[in-house]
């Protein structure tokens, strides 16, 4: 029974060796494991996906860089679909801590579809205010954003032609790190100026946020690297989050092998003991 002594003394180190060896080879090379897409996160590709062309979307990343792994790839999902479908893209943020992290990913996104600023998105960047900057984009938008995040007149900018406060967009996400975040863009503004409102968060907060789904407050929520992933594959494209899924699946696959193995040892070596 020597090897099922060897089994109970395997060094940690070689644990978190085959921990971090599985992880990287997920992570540079996804596999894109199976994933059930949940009616949630549906809803919002859903709805995305029946808007007509030009019509005006506004994404509010509210978030900073603590919560990238989880909501960044999400912003970018949803950025690919958005430029895909030709809708007007708004983009801006409430947390002026994710200001520069926001302008990366929708530059990124929109390089990648072929977009240019101005004429098929506008990042409006931040301005302080929290709720407030909520309220004063219904009432005029130009006046809460006299010029975007590198300094052109708002009101000089073809996209911006016909938006003049959030009355006129169709469809808004707010992936939200805490506050504010969704419910603000529910309590001061989808009620106030009834646009469609869907939502992103961390997993961690995803559980607070079902009774606004299931009460119709909002038509879709994504939470954490899952939701994320579920996105990416009703794109059909993998991206971070479904790498960060495989590596995530295939790391507990490890454990769960781990710990079958060193039961199995453990039973021998009293076997072996009581005989």
């Amino acid at each position: 029974m020597a090897w099922a002594q060897r089994l109970l003394r395997i060094d940690r180190r070689v644990i978190f060796l085959l921990v971090a060896v599985l992880t990287l080879t997920f992570v540079l090379r996804p596999v894109g494991l199976a994933i059930r897409v949940s009616p949630e996160v549906r809803s919002i590709y859903d709805y995305i996906e029946k808007l007509p062309a030009g019509s005006v979307f506004l994404l509010s990343m509210d978030f900073d860089p603590a919560s990238k792994p989880e909501l960044a790839p999400m912003a970018v999902a949803l950025l690919r679909h958005a430029f895909a479908r030709k809708l007007r893209v708004m983009v801006m943020t409430l947390w002026v801590t994710g200001t520069g992290l926001a302008e990366e990913i929708v530059t990124s996104a929109a390089r990648e579809a072929g977009k240019r600023s101005g004429v098929d998105y506008v990042f409006l960047g931040y301005t302080p205010g929290t709720v407030n900057v909520i309220i004063n984009m219904g009432q005029d938008l130009a006046k809460t954003f006299p010029k975007d995040y590198y300094g052109k007149p708002i009101d000089s900018l073809p996209m911006m032609r016909g938006i003049k406060s959030l009355r006129d967009v169709q469809y808004m996400i707010s992936l939200g790190a805490g506050s504010p975040g969704v419910e603000a863009w529910y309590v001061y503004g989808k009620e106030k100026y009834a646009f469609e409102l869907g939502g992103g968060v961390t997993a961690v907060s995803a559980a607070g946020l079902y009774p606004l789904l299931q009460t119709g407050q909002i038509n879709g929520l994504m939470g954490g690297l899952r939701g994320g992933a579920e996105y990416e594959t009703l794109l059909g494209r993998r991206g971070v989050a479904t790498a960060g899924m495989d590596a995530q699946s295939a790391t507990h696959a490890l454990i769960i092998a781990l710990i079958l193995v060193g039961n199995l040892g453990y039973l021998a070596s009293r076997r072996r003991g009581q005989g």
